[in-house]
């Protein structure tokens, strides 16, 4: 369903299982970042009135995704730790031009926001399939669902708002350029790396 390359290797929720504490906080920032990335496009293409209020409802369910993870930290008796940048969001952003129109601007950030949604998706439904923590295997399955849901509808706007032959091609590059990404992470005790 998610049409992802190269799946996650496995051995990745070994990784993040010594390091549950690293995990979270990574995906605190992670749901921070899509709640901004929601705000950012209400404030760039305000014109779109359908994809302005899905950004404002997505807005409001990242923070409190965002909410979730923090508390399970605090729970977990921890503070939440500093942020760090996101090697892959970094590296997938180089692939699409800066500037040209404002459509191909809007479609491009589209894919972007639907392809790490994909790769949230599916990282949790590894986490909510292998971890040993149940109580935290559930919450990532419940996670998992909603990923899927943004994944699905940030791909759907960017259909709806680009000419769909060329979004769907530009789709199929991003997704073979992520795979050649994912090649050089999954070592990482976070979301994406």
């Amino acid at each position: 369903m998610l049409g992802l390359k190269l799946p996650t290797d496995p051995r990745w929720v070994n990784i993040v299982e010594k390091n549950i504490d690293e995990i979270l906080t990574d995906h605190a920032f992670c749901e921070q970042k899509a709640a901004s990335t929601a705000i950012s496009l209400i404030v760039s293409f305000p014109e779109y009135t359908e994809l302005t209020q899905e950004m404002i409802a997505l807005s409001r369910e990242e923070m409190g995704h965002f909410k979730m993870v923090h508390d399970r930290i605090i729970a977990r008796g921890q503070t939440l730790g500093r942020y760090r940048k996101d090697e892959y969001v970094i590296e997938l952003m180089k692939f699409f031009p800066k500037g040209g129109s404002r459509a191909n601007q809007l479609v491009h950030r589209l894919l972007y926001a639907a392809l790490i949604e994909a790769r949230s998706c599916e990282r949790f439904r590894l986490l909510s399939e292998q971890l040993q923590d149940r109580e935290l295997a559930e919450f990532y399955h419940k996670l998992m669902i909603s990923e899927a849901g943004h994944y699905t509808m940030f791909l759907k706007f960017a259909r709806q708002y680009g000419e769909l032959k060329e979004v769907d091609k530009k789709w199929q590059d991003l997704l073979d350029y992520e795979a050649e990404i994912m090649k050089n992470l999954g070592k990482k005790e976070t979301v994406h790396g």
